[in-house]
């Protein structure tokens, strides 16, 4: 694993693990994010309203928040082998299973239940860790996640056009019905051709399950706090399907799943209290120690990389229909532009924080997406489309390379919580998805836009501020009880 990394060197096992896991990762993301160019096919075979297309979009999104969590912590336990071919097999099921709906309710309950299937990126982070040393994990992570990041741009291209070829109102079921087979049979495949760490490798566990483990008093409380946006998240949806807005759901139930999402908060502080509370009589030593506000900002970087990535694609070709009255076939491939720079940003990203640093290359990426959304929020209906077009590819470039350059990062932090850390950041990847799609549906396109531009900006100065260039070596403990330094420069 100490060779030259090349893309094309197919002899070496970690880079077959490399394709292997990005291309299960871009399976998951052509079922789940498929709705979005599919949804005005959708639309227009249901008779859904606006109102009813927008808070499908924001259901696909919530259950990823807490699935990140939960399969972050399962991938750290049993590995990514099996995780991926469990999420790639059940989320392709419910995937079908919603294809198949006639009701709005059920269309609702599936799609809402789909949303894990986006837990499968979390799973990967893990792989691609163990498999690439600390100086090529930037680019490993940048290429995992921006080629896999593409199959939203997959889904783009190719289900609007089977649903066209096809014809009639039931198009949309059988395009997606067609994804969806193709991610299950992906997914026993890939059981068969990897294993999850290189031979003679240790897989590192965390000593406790069901929170992750903090070395200080001050990142026990941070880490408490962390975890209210993730549920707050969840809370703002129940609101935005109770009678104070679409009366999805009657006031009982908003009231039920309120008082639930507390209970739910409260649980977990306990849980956290019960496997770190030690800290307190017994002070972790200096050189086992990790900063958790390095988790907590990356936690806010990627709310807006990530965040405004699904919260984009997804209403983007909705956008295009609407306000410069494109063709909705034509508008797809248009929204299909904005995923398919994955491609090359997202390991850009990546593989420039391998050269300049973790902490200015995530600098210069949020002055930009700040800048190139402040600027979209100036657009209106007269501005020609292509320019649009071209400010949503600059602002998507830079976006993406932030992804690419938070988790170029996040396995050099903590490597037997790296599932854990990879779930928490790429939950708040969600919440910020439905943060912004949540302000779609109640602002108009450009002041979505601007908002966005806010709180990237807000981030920026965070980042500025705060966060701290990984250095030396990170200290993990090996089942016999010795010590192994890991580099992480």
């Amino acid at each position: 694993m100490s060779q030259k990394f090349n893309l094309f060197a197919f002899q070496q096992k970690n880079i077959r693990i490399l394709h292997f896991t990005w291309f299960a990762f871009f399976m998951t993301f052509v079922v789940w994010l498929g709705l979005g160019p599919m949804m005005p096919f959708i639309k227009e075979s249901l008779g859904l309203t606006d109102q009813q297309a927008k808070v499908l979009l924001i259901l696909n999104v919530a259950m990823t928040i807490p699935s990140r969590i939960i399969v972050g912590m399962l991938v750290d336990r049993f590995g990514p082998r099996i995780m991926y071919t469990s999420i790639l097999v059940l989320g392709g099921l419910i995937s079908i299973a919603f294809a198949w709906s006639n009701s709005y309710e059920q269309l609702a309950i599936l799609r809402f239940l789909s949303g894990f299937i986006g837990a499968g990126f979390v799973v990967g982070i893990r792989m691609i860790g163990e498999w690439f040393p600390a100086r090529q994990t930037g680019v490993a992570q940048g290429i995992y996640g921006g080629w896999g990041n593409f199959g939203s741009a997959g889904a783009a291209f190719t289900l609007p056009i089977i649903a066209t070829q096809i014809g009639g109102s039931d198009s949309w079921r059988y395009a997606i019905t067609a994804a969806s087979l193709a991610a299950i049979a992906y997914g026993i495949l890939y059981y068969f051709i990897v294993r999850n760490t290189p031979k003679g490798s240790t897989y590192f566990k965390p000593k406790k399950t069901g929170a992750m483990e903090v070395t200080s008093g001050k990142d026990l409380i941070l880490y408490m706090l962390m975890n209210i946006p993730l549920l707050l998240a969840l809370g703002v949806l129940t609101w935005k399907l109770s009678p104070a807005k679409m009366g999805l759901i009657d006031a009982a139930t908003a009231d039920i799943i309120y008082i639930v999402l507390v209970a739910i908060y409260l649980m977990q502080v306990w849980k956290i209290w019960h496997i770190n509370s030690h800290i307190l009589k017994e002070p972790v030593p200096e050189m086992q120690r990790f900063k958790f506000k390095q988790v907590a900002i990356l936690d806010m970087a990627y709310l807006v990389t990530f965040g405004t990535e699904l919260a984009v694609v997804s209403m983007l070709a909705m956008f295009y229909v609407s306000w410069f009255d494109v063709p909705k076939v034509t508008a797809a491939l248009l929204a299909g532009i904005y995923p398919f720079i994955n491609l090359f940003a997202r390991p850009g990203g990546g593989l420039i924080s391998d050269k300049i640093g973790r902490r200015r290359t995530l600098i210069i990426v949020f002055m930009g997406i700040a800048i190139s959304f402040l600027a979209l929020g100036m657009v209106s209906k007269q501005w020609s489309v292509w320019l649009v077009v071209a400010m949503t590819i600059a602002g998507g470039i830079f976006s993406k390379a932030g992804s690419g350059a938070v988790y170029a990062m996040v396995p050099l932090i903590q490597r037997r919580m790296t599932g854990q850390i990879a779930g928490m950041v790429g939950a708040f990847g969600n919440v910020g998805a439905v943060i912004f799609l949540t302000v779609n549906s109640l602002v108009d396109y450009n002041q979505f836009f601007m908002f966005i531009g806010i709180i990237s900006a807000i981030v920026f100065v965070l980042i500025l501020a705060f966060l701290e260039e990984p250095e030396g070596r990170m200290v993990e403990t090996l089942p016999d009880g010795t010590v192994q330094l890991i580099d992480v420069k």
